[in-house]
């Protein structure tokens, strides 16, 4: 019997799971079903399960030995019972000697910097700085939600530039591209509150619009530009702060991931320049993997900096191999 691995990345829109072989194609088949709505909500661990096996069952192909699964779960450092919950459960579902259970901001950290201590910064439709040191220590800065926080994300640039479109639409405003852009992809400014509460997710329908507002501060909009330039204000300091509480002396690498990268210069720039300011030396690197990739590492290596964050059940006795019939989740997973 081969020995594998199974590394899982459970966020609250999709679960993916993939199953490593030793020695086998180093870019397996990632299998995706629906995500569940965090470990700390109500019937979290229950609809985790069931997403996870939902994800997990159909890679394994017959009698199959797994020296560990480690799945990085929404909500799991907001919640370190469910957390060593879920992972009890899932020892019980799957044939694995070992079930390791962690956030998936840690996983992510892990695959975007090899395992290796730093900051990393993700910005897509929302934003946070995760930062994890040699000692273990542990900083998790923003990702507060688009309410809250989540500062200089797409869902906030979006927004501003929205606001800023709808200032110079009723006069209380300078004129600025953002106005025909929002036009544009909106339609009607009069509207605009029932556009963007469209689809129910008025924060990924904002962050639509922040690509608009890049091209415009390229353009040389000075609304425009003056919005992507506090957005690189706002996650510089994610960065920074984020790097303090971590502590040490030593040059820190930061990664930069996410879908707003895709701004490219007019956000990365003054990015750039905002990390130049740091007491502490930082040397930005390029992200070396996904979530699903430090759910591998960590699977198998239990003295990456990330351990004391993650919760690990092992198994006393021998594995009972289940079907791999594809499982289904509750349909309101």
């Amino acid at each position: 019997m081969k020995t594998a691995a199974v590394a899982v990345d459970l966020g609250k829109t999709g679960c993916r799971a993939v199953l490593w072989h030793d020695g086998a194609d180093p870019a397996p088949a990632v299998h995706e079903v629906p995500g569940a709505p965090g470990l700390a909500a109500d019937r979290g661990v229950e609809l985790a399960r069931a997403a996870v096996r939902a994800a997990v069952l159909p890679l394994l192909p017959g009698p199959l030995r797994l020296a560990a699964v480690c799945v990085g779960a929404a909500g799991a450092a907001a919640a370190p019972e469910a957390a060593r919950e879920l992972a009890g459960r899932l020892l019980d579902d799957l044939p694995a000697d070992e079930v390791a259970v962690t956030s998936d901001a840690v996983t992510a950290h892990a695959g975007a910097l090899g395992g290796r201590t730093g900051v990393v910064l993700a910005i897509g439709t929302g934003s946070v700085a995760i930062g994890i040191g040699e000692d273990g220590s542990y900083a998790r800065v923003d990702g507060w939600g688009p309410w809250l926080g989540d500062e200089g994300s797409g869902a906030w640039i979006g927004a501003a530039g929205l606001r800023a479109a709808l200032r110079a639409h009723d006069g209380r405003g300078p004129d600025t591209a953002l106005l025909a852009a929002a036009r544009a992809r909106f339609g009607d400014p009069d509207r605009l509150p029932s556009a963007l509460g469209r689809d129910g997710n008025p924060a990924r329908t904002a962050a639509t619009f922040a690509p608009d507002v890049a091209r415009a501060a390229a353009a040389g909009d000075p609304a425009a530009s003056a919005i992507v330039r506090e957005a690189a204000t706002a996650l510089g300091e994610a960065v920074l702060a984020a790097a303090h509480r971590v502590g040490g002396d030593d040059v820190l690498p930061v990664t930069i991931t996410g879908g707003l990268t895709g701004l490219g210069d007019p956000l990365l720039g003054p990015l750039t320049s905002a990390l130049a300011g740091s007491p502490r030396p930082l040397k930005t690197v390029p992200p070396l993997g996904d979530p699903l990739d430090g759910a591998r590492l960590l699977a198998l290596d239990a003295s990456a900096p990330h351990e004391p964050h993650v919760v690990r059940v092992r198994r006393t006795t021998s594995p009972t191999p289940v079907p791999s019939a594809p499982v289904s989740p509750p349909a309101d997973v």
